[in-house]
Protein backbone atom coordinates (compact mmCIF):
# COMPACT_ATOMS: atom_id res chain seq x y z
CA UNK A 1 0.00 0.00 0.00
CA UNK A 2 1.90 3.04 -1.24
CA UNK A 3 -0.66 5.66 -0.19
CA UNK A 4 -1.51 5.68 3.50
CA UNK A 5 -5.22 6.47 3.81
CA UNK A 6 -6.32 6.31 7.43
CA UNK A 7 -10.02 6.67 6.61
CA UNK A 8 -9.84 3.67 4.32
CA UNK A 9 -7.90 1.73 6.95
CA UNK A 10 -10.52 2.50 9.60
CA UNK A 11 -13.14 0.78 7.47
CA UNK A 12 -11.28 -2.48 8.11
CA UNK A 13 -11.85 -2.29 11.88
CA UNK A 14 -15.53 -2.91 12.73
CA UNK A 15 -15.23 -1.95 16.41
CA UNK A 16 -14.10 1.59 15.56
CA UNK A 17 -17.63 2.32 14.32
CA UNK A 18 -19.22 1.44 17.64
CA UNK A 19 -20.83 4.07 19.84
CA UNK A 20 -20.02 4.09 23.57
CA UNK A 21 -22.55 5.76 25.86
CA UNK A 22 -24.04 7.45 22.82
CA UNK A 23 -20.68 8.81 21.64
CA UNK A 24 -18.45 7.66 18.81
CA UNK A 25 -15.73 5.42 20.25
CA UNK A 26 -12.25 6.93 20.44
CA UNK A 27 -9.91 4.04 21.27
CA UNK A 28 -6.63 5.22 22.80
CA UNK A 29 -5.76 2.08 24.77
CA UNK A 30 -3.68 0.37 22.10
CA UNK A 31 -0.72 -0.33 24.39
CA UNK A 32 -2.99 -2.63 26.40
CA UNK A 33 -4.42 -4.39 23.35
CA UNK A 34 -5.00 -3.44 19.75
CA UNK A 35 -8.17 -3.75 17.72
CA UNK A 36 -8.52 -6.39 15.01
CA UNK A 37 -9.13 -5.89 11.29
CA UNK A 38 -11.99 -7.78 9.69
CA UNK A 39 -9.52 -9.98 7.82
CA UNK A 40 -8.17 -11.37 11.10
CA UNK A 41 -11.65 -11.84 12.56
CA UNK A 42 -12.75 -13.71 9.45
CA UNK A 43 -9.60 -15.83 9.37
CA UNK A 44 -10.18 -17.06 12.92
CA UNK A 45 -13.89 -17.61 12.24
CA UNK A 46 -13.18 -19.50 9.02
CA UNK A 47 -10.73 -21.78 10.80
CA UNK A 48 -13.50 -22.99 13.10
CA UNK A 49 -16.05 -23.07 10.30
CA UNK A 50 -14.02 -24.98 7.72
CA UNK A 51 -10.91 -26.77 9.04
CA UNK A 52 -11.10 -27.19 12.81
CA UNK A 53 -8.94 -30.19 13.65
CA UNK A 54 -5.96 -31.07 15.81
CA UNK A 55 -2.55 -30.55 14.25
CA UNK A 56 0.46 -32.80 13.67
CA UNK A 57 -1.27 -36.01 14.76
CA UNK A 58 -3.87 -36.89 12.18
CA UNK A 59 -3.74 -38.55 8.77
CA UNK A 60 -7.12 -37.24 7.67
CA UNK A 61 -7.67 -34.25 5.38
CA UNK A 62 -8.75 -31.67 7.99
CA UNK A 63 -5.81 -32.44 10.28
CA UNK A 64 -3.39 -32.18 7.37
CA UNK A 65 -4.90 -28.87 6.24
CA UNK A 66 -4.90 -27.41 9.77
CA UNK A 67 -1.28 -28.51 10.25
CA UNK A 68 -0.24 -26.84 7.02
CA UNK A 69 -1.94 -23.57 8.01
CA UNK A 70 -0.37 -23.73 11.47
CA UNK A 71 3.14 -24.27 10.10
CA UNK A 72 2.63 -21.67 7.37
CA UNK A 73 1.96 -19.23 10.22
CA UNK A 74 5.27 -20.15 11.82
CA UNK A 75 7.07 -19.40 8.56
CA UNK A 76 5.21 -16.09 8.27
CA UNK A 77 6.39 -15.09 11.75
CA UNK A 78 9.94 -16.18 10.90
CA UNK A 79 9.94 -13.94 7.85
CA UNK A 80 8.30 -11.04 9.71
CA UNK A 81 11.11 -10.80 12.26
CA UNK A 82 13.80 -12.20 9.91
CA UNK A 83 14.76 -15.23 11.99
CA UNK A 84 17.13 -17.74 10.41
CA UNK A 85 14.87 -20.79 10.79
CA UNK A 86 11.36 -21.81 11.79
CA UNK A 87 13.09 -23.87 14.48
CA UNK A 88 13.69 -20.55 16.25
CA UNK A 89 9.97 -19.67 16.41
CA UNK A 90 8.14 -21.01 19.46
CA UNK A 91 4.40 -20.37 19.82
CA UNK A 92 3.42 -19.39 23.36
CA UNK A 93 0.45 -17.62 24.95
CA UNK A 94 2.11 -14.22 24.88
CA UNK A 95 5.15 -12.20 25.91
CA UNK A 96 4.60 -13.09 29.56
CA UNK A 97 4.77 -16.81 28.94
CA UNK A 98 7.78 -16.37 26.66
CA UNK A 99 9.73 -14.61 29.42
CA UNK A 100 8.63 -17.21 31.97
CA UNK A 101 9.78 -19.95 29.61
CA UNK A 102 13.27 -18.45 29.42
CA UNK A 103 13.39 -17.75 33.16
CA UNK A 104 12.46 -21.36 33.87
CA UNK A 105 14.11 -23.38 31.12
CA UNK A 106 17.22 -21.29 30.45
CA UNK A 107 17.36 -19.91 33.99
CA UNK A 108 17.15 -23.20 35.85
CA UNK A 109 19.84 -24.77 33.67
CA UNK A 110 22.22 -21.81 33.32
CA UNK A 111 21.81 -19.59 36.40
CA UNK A 112 23.33 -20.47 39.78
CA UNK A 113 23.78 -18.95 43.23
CA UNK A 114 25.37 -15.48 43.19
CA UNK A 115 25.01 -15.17 39.41
CA UNK A 116 23.53 -11.86 38.27
CA UNK A 117 20.63 -10.91 35.99
CA UNK A 118 20.24 -7.34 34.76
CA UNK A 119 16.92 -5.66 33.94
CA UNK A 120 15.97 -1.95 33.81
CA UNK A 121 13.85 0.37 35.92
CA UNK A 122 11.43 0.68 32.98
CA UNK A 123 10.25 -2.92 33.02
CA UNK A 124 6.72 -4.25 32.96
CA UNK A 125 5.96 -6.65 35.79
CA UNK A 126 6.19 -9.52 33.28
CA UNK A 127 9.90 -8.76 32.90
CA UNK A 128 10.48 -8.40 36.63
CA UNK A 129 8.57 -11.12 38.48
CA UNK A 130 9.87 -14.17 36.52
CA UNK A 131 13.45 -13.09 37.28
CA UNK A 132 12.64 -12.52 40.95
CA UNK A 133 11.19 -16.01 41.07
CA UNK A 134 14.33 -17.39 39.41
CA UNK A 135 16.50 -15.57 41.96
CA UNK A 136 14.43 -17.03 44.79
CA UNK A 137 14.93 -20.54 43.37
CA UNK A 138 18.63 -20.26 42.64
CA UNK A 139 20.09 -17.62 44.94
CA UNK A 140 20.99 -15.41 41.99
CA UNK A 141 20.84 -11.61 42.25
CA UNK A 142 18.73 -9.15 40.28
CA UNK A 143 20.32 -5.83 39.30
CA UNK A 144 18.43 -2.86 37.88
CA UNK A 145 19.63 -0.27 35.34
CA UNK A 146 18.65 3.18 36.70
CA UNK A 147 16.88 5.84 34.64
CA UNK A 148 16.86 9.63 34.54
CA UNK A 149 13.81 11.79 35.20
CA UNK A 150 12.94 11.78 31.48
CA UNK A 151 12.53 8.01 31.55
CA UNK A 152 15.76 7.08 29.76
CA UNK A 153 18.15 4.41 30.96
CA UNK A 154 21.56 5.61 32.12
CA UNK A 155 23.86 3.71 29.79
CA UNK A 156 27.01 4.51 31.76
CA UNK A 157 25.40 3.04 34.85
CA UNK A 158 24.35 -0.01 32.85
CA UNK A 159 27.96 -0.63 31.87
CA UNK A 160 29.01 -0.45 35.53
CA UNK A 161 26.47 -3.12 36.48
CA UNK A 162 28.03 -5.74 34.21
CA UNK A 163 30.44 -8.07 36.01
CA UNK A 164 31.92 -11.51 35.45
CA UNK A 165 28.89 -12.84 37.33
CA UNK A 166 26.36 -11.36 34.85
CA UNK A 167 24.67 -14.30 33.11
CA UNK A 168 21.68 -12.68 31.39
CA UNK A 169 20.29 -9.26 30.47
CA UNK A 170 16.56 -8.84 29.87
CA UNK A 171 15.22 -5.43 28.83
CA UNK A 172 12.08 -3.97 27.36
CA UNK A 173 12.35 -2.54 23.83
CA UNK A 174 9.69 0.14 24.29
CA UNK A 175 8.20 1.12 27.65
CA UNK A 176 4.48 0.44 27.86
CA UNK A 177 4.14 3.11 30.54
CA UNK A 178 6.23 5.95 29.07
CA UNK A 179 6.83 5.12 25.42
CA UNK A 180 10.63 5.30 25.85
CA UNK A 181 12.51 3.44 23.11
CA UNK A 182 15.55 1.78 24.64
CA UNK A 183 18.90 1.61 22.78
CA UNK A 184 18.66 -2.15 22.53
CA UNK A 185 21.20 -2.56 19.75
CA UNK A 186 23.83 -0.83 21.88
CA UNK A 187 22.78 -2.87 24.92
CA UNK A 188 23.12 -6.09 22.95
CA UNK A 189 26.52 -5.10 21.56
CA UNK A 190 27.82 -4.24 25.02
CA UNK A 191 26.47 -7.51 26.46
CA UNK A 192 27.89 -9.62 23.66
CA UNK A 193 31.32 -8.06 24.11
CA UNK A 194 31.22 -9.90 27.47
CA UNK A 195 29.53 -13.03 26.05
CA UNK A 196 26.28 -12.31 27.90
CA UNK A 197 22.98 -13.32 26.24
CA UNK A 198 20.16 -10.78 25.92
CA UNK A 199 16.39 -11.17 25.94
CA UNK A 200 14.32 -8.35 24.42
CA UNK A 201 10.72 -7.82 25.53
CA UNK A 202 9.16 -6.69 22.26
CA UNK A 203 5.55 -6.53 23.44
CA UNK A 204 5.35 -2.79 22.71
CA UNK A 205 7.67 -2.56 19.71
CA UNK A 206 6.71 -5.20 17.14
CA UNK A 207 3.56 -3.30 16.12
CA UNK A 208 5.35 0.05 15.79
CA UNK A 209 8.68 -0.56 14.08
CA UNK A 210 10.56 -3.03 11.93
CA UNK A 211 12.07 -5.94 13.85
CA UNK A 212 15.07 -7.79 12.45
CA UNK A 213 16.40 -10.24 15.01
CA UNK A 214 19.44 -11.06 12.90
CA UNK A 215 20.42 -7.40 12.61
CA UNK A 216 19.81 -6.83 16.32
CA UNK A 217 21.64 -10.07 17.12
CA UNK A 218 19.46 -10.57 20.20
CA UNK A 219 19.49 -14.04 21.71
CA UNK A 220 15.79 -14.07 22.60
CA UNK A 221 12.89 -11.85 21.50
CA UNK A 222 9.28 -12.06 22.68
CA UNK A 223 6.03 -10.47 21.52
CA UNK A 224 2.26 -10.92 21.79
CA UNK A 225 -0.26 -11.40 19.00
CA UNK A 226 -2.97 -9.24 20.57
CA UNK A 227 -0.68 -6.20 20.56
CA UNK A 228 -0.13 -6.46 16.79
CA UNK A 229 -3.78 -6.67 15.69
CA UNK A 230 -3.97 -10.46 16.07
CA UNK A 231 -5.90 -12.70 18.48
CA UNK A 232 -5.44 -12.83 22.23
CA UNK A 233 -3.77 -15.84 23.81
CA UNK A 234 -1.04 -16.25 21.20
CA UNK A 235 2.53 -15.00 21.28
CA UNK A 236 5.98 -15.75 19.97
CA UNK A 237 9.31 -16.55 21.54
CA UNK A 238 12.26 -16.25 19.19
CA UNK A 239 15.48 -17.81 20.34
CA UNK A 240 18.77 -18.56 18.65
CA UNK A 241 18.64 -22.21 17.67
CA UNK A 242 21.83 -23.16 19.51
CA UNK A 243 20.50 -21.78 22.78
CA UNK A 244 17.07 -23.37 22.39
CA UNK A 245 18.71 -26.71 21.60
CA UNK A 246 20.61 -26.60 24.88
CA UNK A 247 17.55 -25.75 26.98
CA UNK A 248 15.32 -28.38 28.63
CA UNK A 249 11.57 -28.38 27.86
CA UNK A 250 9.30 -25.95 29.70
CA UNK A 251 6.20 -28.19 29.85
CA UNK A 252 5.80 -31.94 29.52
CA UNK A 253 3.11 -33.78 27.56
CA UNK A 254 2.06 -34.56 24.04
CA UNK A 255 3.86 -33.17 20.97
CA UNK A 256 7.05 -32.25 22.84
CA UNK A 257 8.09 -35.91 22.84
CA UNK A 258 9.71 -38.15 20.28
CA UNK A 259 9.11 -41.32 22.29
CA UNK A 260 7.94 -42.17 25.81
CA UNK A 261 8.47 -45.19 28.02
CA UNK A 262 8.07 -45.52 31.77
CA UNK A 263 11.84 -45.58 31.98
CA UNK A 264 12.74 -42.62 29.75
CA UNK A 265 11.34 -39.91 27.48
CA UNK A 266 13.17 -38.67 24.40
CA UNK A 267 12.23 -35.08 23.61
CA UNK A 268 11.10 -33.84 20.22
CA UNK A 269 13.17 -31.60 18.00
CA UNK A 270 12.76 -27.83 17.78
CA UNK A 271 10.41 -26.04 17.82
CA UNK A 272 8.05 -28.72 19.12
CA UNK A 273 10.16 -29.41 22.22
CA UNK A 274 8.61 -26.29 23.75
CA UNK A 275 5.02 -26.76 22.52
CA UNK A 276 3.47 -29.41 24.74
CA UNK A 277 -0.19 -30.36 24.26
CA UNK A 278 -2.79 -29.21 21.80
CA UNK A 279 -1.82 -25.64 20.89
CA UNK A 280 -3.95 -22.59 20.22
CA UNK A 281 -4.30 -23.49 16.53
CA UNK A 282 -6.51 -20.60 15.49
CA UNK A 283 -4.16 -18.16 17.26
CA UNK A 284 -1.10 -18.54 15.00
CA UNK A 285 -3.35 -18.67 11.94
CA UNK A 286 -5.00 -15.42 13.04
CA UNK A 287 -1.58 -13.96 13.86
CA UNK A 288 -0.41 -14.77 10.34
CA UNK A 289 -3.40 -12.86 9.00
CA UNK A 290 -2.48 -9.87 11.18
CA UNK A 291 1.07 -9.98 9.82
CA UNK A 292 -0.33 -10.02 6.29
CA UNK A 293 -2.35 -6.92 7.15
CA UNK A 294 0.66 -5.10 8.61
CA UNK A 295 2.75 -6.02 5.59
CA UNK A 296 0.04 -4.72 3.25
CA UNK A 297 0.10 -1.31 4.92
CA UNK A 298 3.86 -1.32 5.49
CA UNK A 299 5.54 -1.13 8.88
CA UNK A 300 7.49 1.97 7.84
CA UNK A 301 4.25 3.70 6.84
CA UNK A 302 2.82 2.74 10.22
CA UNK A 303 5.84 4.12 12.09
CA UNK A 304 5.84 7.41 10.18
CA UNK A 305 2.13 7.98 10.67
CA UNK A 306 2.14 7.09 14.36
CA UNK A 307 5.10 9.43 14.97
CA UNK A 308 3.01 12.25 13.53
CA UNK A 309 0.16 11.35 15.90
CA UNK A 310 2.58 11.31 18.84
CA UNK A 311 3.98 14.71 17.92
CA UNK A 312 0.53 16.22 17.44
CA UNK A 313 -0.89 14.70 20.60
CA UNK A 314 2.08 15.85 22.67
CA UNK A 315 1.86 19.39 21.31
CA UNK A 316 -1.87 19.65 22.03
CA UNK A 317 -1.58 18.22 25.54
CA UNK A 318 1.16 20.66 26.43
CA UNK A 319 -1.24 23.52 25.70
CA UNK A 320 -3.32 22.51 28.72
CA UNK A 321 -2.34 24.37 31.86
CA UNK A 322 -1.19 22.43 34.93
CA UNK A 323 -0.71 19.26 32.89
CA UNK A 324 2.51 17.28 33.17
CA UNK A 325 3.69 14.68 30.67
CA UNK A 326 5.41 11.78 32.42
CA UNK A 327 8.15 10.34 30.24
CA UNK A 328 9.86 12.81 27.93
CA UNK A 329 12.58 10.66 26.40
CA UNK A 330 14.20 11.93 23.23
CA UNK A 331 13.31 8.66 21.48
CA UNK A 332 9.68 7.67 22.00
CA UNK A 333 6.92 5.58 20.47
CA UNK A 334 3.23 6.45 20.39
CA UNK A 335 2.50 6.53 24.13
CA UNK A 336 1.81 9.60 26.23
CA UNK A 337 1.45 9.33 30.01
CA UNK A 338 0.31 12.42 31.87
CA UNK A 339 -1.03 13.89 35.08
CA UNK A 340 -3.52 16.75 35.18
CA UNK A 341 -2.71 18.81 38.23
CA UNK A 342 -3.59 16.92 41.40
CA UNK A 343 -6.47 15.07 39.79
CA UNK A 344 -6.53 11.29 40.21
CA UNK A 345 -5.97 9.56 36.86
CA UNK A 346 -8.87 7.19 37.56
CA UNK A 347 -11.30 10.09 37.86
CA UNK A 348 -10.02 11.60 34.62
CA UNK A 349 -10.32 8.26 32.83
CA UNK A 350 -13.85 7.69 34.12
CA UNK A 351 -15.12 11.04 32.86
CA UNK A 352 -13.43 10.49 29.49
CA UNK A 353 -15.10 7.10 29.25
CA UNK A 354 -18.50 8.75 29.64
CA UNK A 355 -17.61 10.74 26.55
CA UNK A 356 -16.74 7.62 24.56
CA UNK A 357 -12.96 7.92 24.95
CA UNK A 358 -11.02 4.85 26.09
CA UNK A 359 -7.71 5.49 27.83
CA UNK A 360 -5.75 3.56 30.48
CA UNK A 361 -5.15 4.73 34.04
CA UNK A 362 -3.05 3.33 36.89
CA UNK A 363 0.49 2.04 37.27
CA UNK A 364 0.39 0.13 33.94
CA UNK A 365 1.94 -2.99 35.51
CA UNK A 366 5.07 -0.95 36.19
CA UNK A 367 4.86 -0.18 39.91
CA UNK A 368 8.64 0.07 40.49
CA UNK A 369 8.86 2.60 37.66
CA UNK A 370 6.07 4.69 39.17
CA UNK A 371 7.83 4.57 42.55
CA UNK A 372 11.06 5.76 40.93
CA UNK A 373 9.16 8.70 39.39
CA UNK A 374 7.53 9.54 42.72
CA UNK A 375 3.95 8.96 41.57
CA UNK A 376 1.31 6.27 42.03
CA UNK A 377 0.21 6.15 38.40
CA UNK A 378 -0.72 8.12 35.30
CA UNK A 379 -3.37 8.54 32.66
CA UNK A 380 -2.10 7.06 29.40
CA UNK A 381 -3.10 7.50 25.78
CA UNK A 382 -1.56 5.16 23.24
CA UNK A 383 -2.02 5.41 19.50
CA UNK A 384 -2.26 2.97 16.60
CA UNK A 385 -2.20 3.62 12.87
CA UNK A 386 -6.02 3.66 12.70
CA UNK A 387 -6.25 6.64 15.04
CA UNK A 388 -6.57 10.19 13.72
CA UNK A 389 -5.76 13.78 14.60
CA UNK A 390 -9.51 14.40 14.74
CA UNK A 391 -9.76 11.82 17.51
CA UNK A 392 -6.96 13.57 19.37
CA UNK A 393 -8.93 16.81 19.10
CA UNK A 394 -12.01 15.08 20.57
CA UNK A 395 -9.84 13.72 23.37
CA UNK A 396 -8.33 17.14 24.14
CA UNK A 397 -11.77 18.75 24.27
CA UNK A 398 -13.07 15.98 26.55
CA UNK A 399 -9.99 16.20 28.77
CA UNK A 400 -10.42 19.96 29.23
CA UNK A 401 -14.03 19.30 30.19
CA UNK A 402 -12.98 16.60 32.65
CA UNK A 403 -10.40 18.84 34.28
CA UNK A 404 -12.96 21.64 34.64
CA UNK A 405 -15.50 19.26 36.20
CA UNK A 406 -13.03 17.77 38.69
CA UNK A 407 -11.44 21.00 39.92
Amino acid sequence: MNDFNVNRIREDFPILHRKIRGRQLVYFDNAATSQKPLSVIETVSNYYKTLNSNVHRGVHFLSDEATNKYEEAREKVRSFINASSVNEIIFVRGTTEAINLIATSYGNSKISRDDEIIISALEHHSNIVPWQMLCERTGAKLKVIPINDKGEILFDEFEKLITEKTKLISVIHISNALGTINPIKEIIEKAHSRNIPVLIDGAQSTQHCRIDVKELDCDFFAFSGHKIFGPTGIGVLYGKEKLLDEMPPYHGGGEMIESVSFEKTIYNKLPYKFEAGTPDISGPIGLASAIDYINKIGIDNISNYENKLLEYGTTELMKIGDLRIIGTAENKASVISFLAGNLHPYDVGTILDHQGIAIRTGHHCAEPLMKRLGISGTARVSFAFYNTKEEIDLFITALRKAIKMLK
